[in-house]
């Protein structure tokens, strides 16, 4: 018998989540259409084989691109993938009752959350509201890469990806299931004119520090 989702390793979970996105990109999708009997056969317990964190980004839909149906994965949305403690929380969860072995972080060409971030450090003004908390979660990558640099935008989206994947491999509760293999957390880009999903080399996210 195949295993169930929830035992999956992560290298499994990852190569199923790649394959979906294939089938996306080449037009050939399998869960793209016939929604209702799908979401009948997953009414009962949910077992996912992977958690997505994400941009609310309308044009980034976790679920279509990777070409999953209904409780296949656990979705997770915020402005550029920010976390707070509800996300981490959200995720432990996931990990610790669900059993889902990989985690991973998507971010995208021409962020716009990443873009205000950008035009805060730049130009000295700060948004209001809570925006300005989404901005200062940003603001650190585009430190790093060069708050002048021209290439400034692109540079820090792949950056936060980085930094993102960084403070979740080192969460109280998901860092001792990463140091013993259990758990793979990657950080991945998305490219928005050709859908396709691009895995960030692990030297770029390894030992990177959170804060």
């Amino acid at each position: 018998m195949p295993a169930t989702p929830a035992a999956r390793s992560p290298r499994a979970a990852l190569a199923e989540l790649l394959t979906g996105n294939r089938r996306f990109v080449s037009g050939q999708p399998l869960h793209g259409h016939d929604v209702t009997a799908a979401a009948a056969v997953a009414s009962g317990d949910q077992q996912p084989y992977a958690v997505l964190l994400g941009c609310i980004d309308s044009r980034v839909p976790l679920e279509a691109i990777f070409d999953q149906t209904f409780g296949s994965i656990c979705v997770i949305r915020t402005g550029a993938h920010v976390l707070d403690r509800a996300v981490c929380g959200s995720i432990e969860y996931v990990v610790g009752q669900l059993g889902v072995r990989l985690v991973m972080v998507l971010g995208h060409e021409r962020c716009g959350a990443v873009g205000s971030a950008v035009d805060a450090l730049r130009t000295g003004r700060r948004p209001g509201g809570a925006l300005a908390y989404v901005v200062d979660r940003i603001a650190p990558a585009v430190v790093e890469v060069g708050v002048d640099d021209p290439a400034a935008h692109p540079l820090a989206i792949r950056r936060h990806v980085r930094r993102t994947v960084a403070a979740l491999r080192a969460d109280d509760l998901l860092a001792g299931p990463v140091a013993a293999g259990e758990l793979a957390v990657v950080g991945a880009l998305y490219d928005l004119a050709t859908g396709e999903v691009t895995l960030l080399p692990e030297e770029e996210t390894r030992n990177r520090p959170p804060g």
